[in-house]
């Protein structure tokens, strides 16, 4: 069963997330968006498949979203993509994809939703905080 995770190594909650798929016993595909950003069509994709809408998406913390002033609701949903396609650091992470569905997330048990195995035991966050499957 194929996983793919757009993962932000800098980011705690995609760590956990990322620890969490390979307790599950899956080695996923990683994509550090940063590095490698979904294509428009692909973050297109990866929105209507999380079942959420496009503004829903953007990260606020530790991003350009203030300044850019992307809380206005006058941006259209092409307008927040262009954003992000010129910030990717504007995608939230992480986002998981798994042949049982697409998650965004956040929190990392989130995850748990979506793997193919969800009971992955017992499970330290970064924070000490114990998810129990």
């Amino acid at each position: 069963m194929s996983v793919t995770i757009y993962h932000n190594p800098d980011c705690g909650t995609s760590r956990n997330t990322l620890a969490m798929i390979r307790q599950s016993g899956t080695e996923p595909e990683i994509i550090e968006y940063l590095r490698h950003p979904p294509s428009r069509q692909r973050l297109k994709e990866l929105i209507a498949a999380m079942g959420i809408s496009t503004r829903q998406l953007p990260r606020e913390k530790g991003t350009p979203y203030a300044e850019l002033g992307l809380g206005d609701p006058k941006w259209t949903d092409d307008q927040l993509l262009d954003f992000m396609m010129a910030h990717p650091i504007l995608i939230n992470r992480p986002i998981a994809v798994t042949p049982k569905g697409v998650r965004l997330c956040r929190p990392s048990e989130t995850v748990l939703a979506v793997l193919p195995n969800t009971h992955i035991g017992r499970f330290v966050k970064e924070d000490g905080e114990v998810v129990q499957t």
